[in-house]
């Protein structure tokens, strides 16, 4: 059965173009997706990612399962108050799904799941979670908005009450702060500033609306994707999967080797793999002939090595198409990409393509 977050409402209202997304019903765009893209680059934008799973781990073995569930090192947040991106890893390595833990406390975490993995994760979790002393508990009652964009905190500022304006004033990036039961977090998923806001579903469509009559632009998964796909982020299910490690996908800074006594699941399958090095890097790409790249198209390296397209589209923000590819070691500063049969011709570049708006290639 496919599922509404408590904001479906307010997207029938508002004539969104609806569609189905990791089983739930979400906007896939407002009417323009070129225009919602804009405001998150120039102003600020809105989304509903009420259809993430969030997941509170509470008591004194929270710490010490989150350190063997996660490859990255929850002890790097060395206080509460902060986040910390990490892959959940299988025993082989594989990646289980990517995800942001907040330390709410001494003994508080917060997790945030992707949508799509949620039954395998809270699956996972909970077996691994035996023998540690610790509730597990997902907030399916709450709703999550995401404000991005260089005006977002400022726009996000005059509908907030001054305890909650208080708090998040002095947050970093990577921090986030309780005010009773709003939880606010300077984290997002479009290369711009913001907040993600997590907040009781019953209040969730005044605040929504509060934020669009503040100017704040409503946004559909479409304008979330261009927007991801030009800050180099990837996609769950797209440029990572469970017979991918962090090392195929250039996210080998989010492991923690240190402490060497740490046993985290994964690790001795990371090891082997660093020992005999891998055979392939995620790269960004700029089409320079005609044509879109989309998914699943073959990058040509050479007559004999061939890449493939993990995430492609047309970049509002370049004016060009762009991807992020799976390639081998060897390719160069240019490729070939085959669409519809027709080899065009691409430059190679590092996977981030646009950062707080500034174009980076």
């Amino acid at each position: 059965m496919v599922k509404h977050t408590s904001l479906y409402p307010q997207h029938l209202a508002a004539n969104a173009h609806m569609v189905d997304f990791g089983g739930w019903k979400m906007p896939l765009n407002y009417g323009s997706q070129l225009t919602e893209h804009q405001a998150v680059r120039t102003d600020a934008g809105l989304f509903d990612v009420s259809h993430m799973t969030v997941v509170d781990l509470l008591g004194a073995g929270g710490r010490q399962l989150l350190l063997y569930l996660l490859a990255n090192n929850v002890d790097r947040m060395a206080h509460p108050g902060q986040a910390l991106y990490s892959c959940m890893l299988n025993q082989h390595g594989g990646i289980l799904d990517d995800l942001i833990v907040y330390q709410r406390g001494s003994d508080s975490y917060r997790v945030v799941l992707n949508a799509g993995t949620r039954d395998k994760d809270l699956q996972w979790i909970r077996k691994q979670a035996n023998g540690f002393s610790v509730g597990i508990q997902e907030r399916d009652e709450l709703a999550m908005v995401a404000v991005q964009g260089p005006q977002a905190l400022a726009k996000l500022a005059t509908v907030l009450i001054p305890a909650q304006l208080d708090a998040i004033s002095t947050l970093q990036t990577y921090e986030c702060v309780d005010v009773q039961d709003w939880f606010f977090a300077r984290t997002g998923y479009t290369g711009e500033d913001g907040l993600e806001v997590i907040l009781p579903g019953e209040q969730a469509a005044d605040f929504w609306q509060a934020l669009i009559k503040a100017g704040v632009q409503p946004c559909g998964l479409a304008a979330r994707d261009t927007l991801r796909l030009e800050a180099g982020m990837l996609l769950y299910g797209q440029d990572m999967d469970e017979t991918l490690t962090p090392l195929d996908c250039n996210l080998g800074w989010t492991v923690a080797w240190e402490p060497e006594d740490r046993e985290f699941i994964g690790r001795d399958a990371l090891m082997l793999q660093k020992q005999r090095g891998v055979r392939s890097k995620i790269v960004g790409l700029v089409l320079t002939g005609k044509g879109i790249m989309r998914t699943g198209q073959t990058v040509i390296v050479s007559e004999q090595e061939q890449g493939i397209i993990t995430s492609g589209g047309f970049s509002p923000t370049l004016q060009k198409s762009i991807a992020l590819a799976r390639v081998p070691l060897t390719i160069a500063d240019t490729c070939e990409v085959d669409i519809r049969g027709k080899a065009v011709a691409a430059q190679v570049v590092k996977p981030r393509f646009v950062k707080f708006g500034n174009i980076l290639i």
